[in-house]
């Protein structure tokens, strides 16, 4: 009876061990990407055996409802969705616990929330062929990771100033100007500063003659 017992308390204990480890799926809170360019999204993962279950990618753009885009279960085992297919990855690395997804060629379209996800059972799910009829079973979701991509800022690029002075005139009532041409730089607006002989300097601000998509 006694040892009944003691076994008994020692299930209950491991039983309880078991129970308290809590499921946790940890994303950044966002991600920035360029049109072309390639990112790399995490999700770290603790409370189980990431190796014996199927996880997913699933996204939500802006206004829209979540989209499936990736089934992993293995490198031999899954599936994605057409819009991403041969441009993200997914991978698992079972020594880091950390679910990934690769991507490159990112489109402008590509913005959106991203979740990583966790099947309550470690089943995988056949080819998907029709993404609307799957009826899936409860999900463990991350918090999501809001991935925006975006063009590029142009850096800053110092002008290039050339001077053209007027022809000297013999005439002391002529009108001469002189003329200050600044190229090649960025962003579109620039100030000068102007200063002719021993007269106070003038500061001039002007939008510059790029045109406005160059």
């Amino acid at each position: 009876m006694t040892t009944m017992t003691i076994f008994l308390s020692l299930l209950l204990t491991f039983l309880s061990c078991v129970q308290s480890e809590e499921v946790t799926l940890i994303q950044p809170e966002a991600e920035n990407g360029h049109p072309g360019g390639s990112l790399r999204l995490t999700c770290k993962t603790s409370g189980f055996d990431l190796d014996s279950y199927t996880m997913s990618w699933v996204r939500q753009v802006p206004g829209q409802g979540l989209e499936w885009i990736v089934y992993y279960y293995a490198s031999y085992s899954n599936d994605y969705a057409p819009a991403i297919k041969d441009r993200f990855t997914a991978s698992k690395d079972t020594s880091n616990n950390i679910f990934a997804l690769e991507m490159k060629s990112l489109k402008i379209e590509d913005t959106a929330i991203y979740y990583c996800a966790r099947r309550v059972w470690g089943q995988w799910v056949p080819d998907i062929q029709d993404w609307d009829q799957i009826e899936y079973e409860p999900l463990i979701f991350g918090a999501g990771t809001q991935l925006t991509v975006e063009p590029g800022q142009k850096s800053i690029v110092k002008p290039k100033l050339s001077a053209f002075y007027p022809p000297k005139s013999s005439s002391k009532d002529a009108v001469q100007a002189a003329v200050c041409l600044a190229s090649d730089f960025f962003p579109k607006d620039i100030s000068l500063q102007l200063a002719f002989g021993d007269k106070p300097k003038a500061n001039v601000t002007r939008p510059s003659v790029l045109k406005p998509d160059e």
